[in-house]
């Protein structure tokens, strides 16, 4: 088979989009030590701290690279809630972004806890309540989209709470780490490749 060559100074990755089309039982909240605190209108810098904290590892960028002004038109939308994951303490250790803008669908746009907690099963109690919150009266359909530069576990933490895959592509981008936007030592599973 051939191999598509991703020059130097770029990334590839396959990005899987899945979807639940039906509103699922009800299932028991999880236990957590955790609690969600809804965001109504972050600061930019604010936002971006959390954002950076819970995606770097995994490559989370876009939201780095929009200005002051357009970050901030998309996280006061009345349409977009946004929720920090906070410890017993007011720490604020993870985030949830869903995204209401298309009439009848509710996007998991960011979900997500910071690396320390990642992959130590404190994700059951995270969806549960994505999906508590996102499966109102007028939603049809949830969606969320991963990409092979997510933690390894993702597709499959979404596959086991009803989210079938519908769609694949293969997403290329400058990568982040050479312009500054992440640490040069951001995703050391990612091999840089200078320009």
């Amino acid at each position: 088979m051939p191999l598509t060559i991703v020059p130097p100074g770029m990334i590839a990755t396959v990005v899987t989009s899945l979807e639940m089309r039906e509103r699922p039982r009800p299932r028991m909240l999880p236990s957590s030590p955790f609690r969600l605190v809804r965001w109504k209108e972050p600061s930019p810098d604010r936002y971006r701290a959390l954002f950076r904290r819970v995606g770097a590892p995994w490559m989370w960028f876009s939201r780095l690279v929009m200005t002051d002004d357009e970050l901030t038109v998309l996280i006061h939308d009345a349409a977009v809630e946004i929720y920090a994951v906070e410890d017993r303490r007011g720490i604020e250790i993870g985030l949830l972004e869903l995204d209401f803008r298309a009439p009848g669908e509710a996007e998991i746009a960011f979900l997500g806890f910071v690396p320390e907690l990642a992959g130590k099963g404190h994700g059951d109690w995270l969806m549960t309540q994505t999906l508590t919150m996102g499966w109102r009266k007028d939603v049809a359909r949830m969606w969320v989209h991963t990409c092979t530069l997510d933690h390894p576990a993702a597709l499959g933490f979404y596959r086991r709470h009803g989210f079938v895959p519908f769609e694949r592509a293969i997403e290329t981008f400058a990568d982040p780490r050479l312009a500054g936007v992440l640490p040069r030592e951001t995703a050391p599973h990612v091999p840089l490749f200078e320009r």
